[in-house]
């Protein structure tokens, strides 16, 4: 019974872990790329930035160094920003967490 509780205790530890980096990277992305018409190329910059940090907190390296990229390109090159933020996003999702299994139960 305590084996089954510590497994499941790890797995919950590592979805709040992917939700605290890897979800909100996404969804903050997704703002800052669907509002960057009212945004501010600063904005987009640091926000751009906080969101490599949250990548690179989850072990994603490459989209974290794109977004980094796309945080520096975002204030002389708008093509070049989304060029470099569709690349992250992309990474991103290839490296997607699998959705957890639904069977466990604890007493």
């Amino acid at each position: 019974m305590e084996i089954s509780r510590k497994k499941l205790k790890d797995e919950v530890l590592k979805r709040i872990k992917y939700v605290k980096t890897c979800v909100l990277a996404r969804e903050l992305c997704l703002l800052a790329r669907t509002n960057r018409a009212v945004l501010e190329p600063k904005d987009v910059h640091d926000l751009c930035l906080y969101i490599s940090g949250l990548c690179k907190e989850a072990g994603c390296e490459e989209p974290s160094e794109l977004c980094r990229k796309a945080a520096e390109a975002v204030l002389t090159d708008e093509t070049k920003y989304l060029e470099l933020c569709a690349q992250s996003c992309k990474k991103c999702g290839e490296a997607r967490m699998p959705a957890p299994k639904k069977s466990t139960y604890v007493a």
